[in-house]
């Protein structure tokens, strides 16, 4: 008998794409969720809070995508890299935060150099920190009220970096001004990075050192309860060598309809095409030109869904790409064109996570192959390429071309179409090309004869 498809599987699976934007081994959320529900289990909470702390973890990082290019642009360096160290230092303390900016800034640059570039780029200010976590938490936030989870949710992720003792961000709320859903994220997310990094006991020993600045003692003390319990981090172990293992947690979350799916689905293409000032509504686009093609070839309605779908996912791979080649506007090293190559085989890791999305998981992965079998990233021919894959691959390109990149100007739909006749056959299908050119220009094969 076939499972019908939660919100507890589908947001696990996509919390691997917010894993990698935030520089995070796979599985940090879901470890994290997994740690939550122990400290919610040992406050007695209820059933309402214990789907909202789980919700909330698996989410908590939606808005991450958000200040990737400020991230970038104040550290000139690679977004990925300096998300990952930042979580694990204490930045509300000055010296600590001046020694990770002088390690992190400008790779290779002089002392003299990375002052000039952080005063350039932060005008003197030393509230960058919370400009940055402001961005994405009020993303996020934002994120989860569009899925149309609680009010709840969207608090503990907005909140999620306040500090106990006020000295946190954005908004500098002290003790039991922070909701506790947040407290515990702020508690669990923190532990989980040093226990994957260090060692539990580290963790525990991190706790400890930041009991009443940081965190709420009285969290630090139920998270020290269970510290011995062999079994709970041994199992927390097995996750972190194997990201693809689900905890045996309870599903607290109810089955999700179609319309469910497709506000997710709308949600993480908000979140791909935050991640880069030139992919701005790349997703969306790209779905309705996908769309577009589809109804054009008389689909029905629940195939033009898939695609629809498809196309609004098929960039959630890109995630893990690091900004100092999206935003980059030369031309690409063999090594960084190789990063970009791998992010197809990304969006198709992601996708097959949930049981449902495995045909969806093929064709949002092969949005980058050629007829010809020059593409990327498994190299399909002509043979291999179904038409839901041919539409993607014509609609990716469409935008891609038609709309502004950081090494040019967005061209006229005339050279657009220009480009992509002369790689019909080859890289595109012809049919389709001259199908979305009749589309948008009105202009059929026949008539151009």
């Amino acid at each position: 008998m076939h499972t019908p498809l939660t919100f507890a599987e589908i947001l696990s699976a996509l919390s691997h794409a917010l894993d990698i934007t935030e520089g995070q081994p796979r599985g940090h959320a879901v470890r994290t969720a997994y740690l939550a529900l122990r400290i919610g289990k040992e406050l007695h909470l209820p059933d309402t809070d214990m789907r909202d702390l789980y919700k909330a973890s698996l989410l908590k990082d939606a808005g991450c995508s958000s200040n990737a290019v400020r991230v970038y642009k104040v550290f000139a360096a690679d977004d990925l890299l300096t998300k990952r160290d930042v979580k694990l230092i204490n930045w509300s303390n000055p010296l600590e935060s001046l020694r990770f900016a002088l390690e992190h800034m400008m790779p290779g640059a002089n002392i003299f150099q990375k002052i000039v570039h952080a005063l350039k780029e932060t005008r003197g200010s030393v509230g960058v920190m919370d400009e940055v976590t402001l961005a994405r938490c009020t993303r996020g936030a934002m994120i989860a009220r569009y899925i149309g989870f609680t009010e709840q949710v969207a608090k503990a992720i907005e909140y999620l970096d306040e500090h106990w003792d006020g000295k946190g961000s954005p908004y500098k709320l002290k003790g039991e001004q922070i909701p506790l859903h947040a407290r515990i994220l702020c508690l669990c997310q923190t532990m989980e990075v040093f226990a994957a990094t260090f060692g539990v006991d580290a963790a525990y020993e991190m706790l400890q050192q930041r009991r009443g600045k940081w965190f709420d003692p009285e969290l630090v003390r139920v998270a020290e309860s269970f510290r011995n319990d062999r079994a709970f981090w041994a199992l927390h172990a097995e996750m972190l060598h194997n990201p693809d293992m689900a905890p045996p947690m309870p599903d607290f979350t109810r089955q999700v309809l179609p319309s469910d799916i497709d506000r997710v689905c709308e949600a993480f293409a908000m979140i791909v095409d935050a991640k880069s000032s030139f992919t701005a509504e790349h997703s969306r686009r790209v779905a309705h030109y996908a769309v577009q093609l589809a109804e054009a070839l008389g689909w029905d309605a629940e195939r033009v869904n898939f695609i629809y779908r498809a196309g609004l996912l098929h960039d959630i791979g890109k995630l893990g790409v690091s900004n100092t080649i999206l935003e980059k506007p030369g031309r690409l090293t063999d090594e960084e064109f190789a990063a970009i190559r791998a992010h197809p085989r990304y969006t198709f890791e992601i996708l097959r996570r949930i049981r449902s999305f495995a045909w969806l998981a093929e064709v949002a992965g092969a949005h980058h192959e050629r007829l010809d079998g020059r593409g990327y990233w498994q190299g399909r021919t002509a043979e291999q390429l179904t038409t839901e894959m041919r539409i993607l691959a014509v609609a990716d390109v469409f935008d891609a071309l038609s709309a502004e990149r950081p090494y040019r100007p967005a061209l006229p739909l005339e050279q657009v179409f220009e480009i992509m006749e002369r790689d019909s056959g080859t890289a595109l299908d012809g049919e389709l090309v001259q199908l979305l050119k009749s589309l948008h220009t009105g202009v059929t094969q026949a008539q151009a004869a």
